[in-house]
């Protein structure tokens, strides 16, 4: 009777509280130089979650095709992927890049078209682009987003996410991505104040050149900003993929980034 008790509970709760699994991940010139074999790695660490955005796509020869690479390589490990990649961003003074959004087609339906960010592209080197997915019949609006570097002020481009929430108040907003910035950086304060909160707290993200004994992580980077009044925060980690290598050069091959990850259900 226990057993039955807790099987229909379970069923009970899991048709209310369909959980999702974000992974967000920097994925340093993903383009041609990405061998089969590391194409493989990262589907093997990418594999158990619903849906992938990946930063610093290559925005010339090689890059659409190797997230087509990664999303073949995703479909032969049992689960049906889709995927989209956007344009390559306007920057005109900083490097120009692509994003991608990978998702496994039985958990999410993908609504609409994504976009790269409008209105912003001017101020925005390399503006965000936007994607909604439809999970269960409620709908979330990623937004993945590489920021120029520290030595370049982020904190110059990140004062305009603010805006976003009022550019698009019908949508379910999180923001994604490689900030190059921590935080705890006052810059986020706005957002926070609106209610918008950080899956990690003092996590670094980046990989240093080499490891000082055990520590392997240079600065606090990536994060994922969620709306905590329509997003139930559920889990939040990250993946120390390089412990799987040799060495911190061969690593570094894949990513001089780790991937983070955020498991939530929609309120």
């Amino acid at each position: 009777m226990n057993k039955l008790f807790c099987f229909l509970f379970f069923l009970f709760f899991n048709s209310f509280y369909s959980q999702t699994k974000l992974l967000s991940w920097n994925l340093e010139n993903f383009g041609k130089s990405k061998s089969d074999q590391e194409i493989a790695f990262i589907a093997n660490i990418v594999k158990n979650y619903d849906i992938i955005t990946i930063q610093e796509v290559v925005a010339g020869n090689g890059g659409v095709q190797a997230v087509a690479r990664l999303a073949d390589e995703l479909n032969r490990k049992g689960a049906k992927w889709d995927y989209c990649i956007s344009d390559p961003t306007s920057s005109s003074t900083y490097k120009t890049e692509r994003y991608a959004f990978l998702w496994k087609t039985s958990n999410l339906k993908l609504k609409g078209k994504p976009w790269l960010e409008r209105n912003y592209h001017v101020e925005i080197d390399r503006e965000p682009y936007f994607a909604t997915f439809e999970i269960k019949g409620k709908t979330i609006t990623i937004a993945s987003f590489h920021a120029i570097t520290k030595s370049k002020q982020p904190e110059t481009e990140i004062k305009y996410f603010k805006l976003l929430p009022q550019e698009y108040p019908n949508l379910n907003l999180v923001f994604a991505g490689d900030f190059n910035c921590p935080q705890s950086n006052s810059v986020f304060t706005p957002l926070k104040e609106m209610g918008f909160a950080p899956i990690l707290k003092n996590q670094k993200t980046s990989l240093k050149i080499k490891c000082k004994g055990p520590n392997c992580l240079a600065s606090e980077y990536d994060n994922v900003f969620y709306k905590t009044s329509s997003i139930n925060y559920l889990k939040s980690d990250v993946i120390l993929f390089y412990e799987k290598f040799i060495s911190l050069k061969e690593a570094r091959k894949i990513s001089d980034h780790i991937p983070i990850w955020f498991e939530f259900s929609l309120n």
